[in-house]
Parts: C-alpha cells; sequence; structure tokens
C-alpha cells in the first residue's frame, strides 16, 4: 500500500498534501531548517515531477507540504 492509501484508510477522503513550486529547493530546505523548520527531507531527493523535499506537519499545523524544483 502506498502513502495516499494508508491516508485515506486512516484519515478518510480528503486531501492529502500541498506542493508549491520553487526555483531552488536546495536553497528552500536550507532555509527553513536554519529557521527551526521541522523537516522530513533535510536534502531534495527524486520526485515524480522533478526533485522533491516535505515539511513536517508538526511545523505546519498539520498540513504536508511538499516543495518541488521542476527539470
Amino acid at each position: 500500500r502506498g502513502g495516499v492509501a494508508k491516508f485515506i484508510e486512516k484519515k478518510g477522503e480528503g486531501f492529502h498534501h500541498i506542493c508549491v513550486e520553487v526555483d531552488d529547493i536546495d536553497e528552500e530546505l536550507r532555509s527553513l531548517a536554519a529557521r527551526g523548520v521541522e523537516l522530513i527531507d533535510k536534502q531534495a531527493r527524486k520526485g515524480l515531477a522533478g526533485r522533491i523535499g516535505f515539511l513536517h506537519p508538526r511545523a505546519t499545523k498539520g498540513v504536508l507540504i511538499e516543495l518541488v524544483q521542476k527539470v
């Protein structure tokens, strides 16, 4: 089972996460970490549409936020 399927089983229907496109994901993740924002991904990783990184929902009032730098 994937992450979205597990989410739906646990929480029911609704949005899973919000995605925001950024120009420089490495800089964004560094900047957020420097300001004390809790990250799931401290370094960018490969995603479907480019390089991605997630902010932890504890840092964003319960909302899972994905940053993406398209290639």
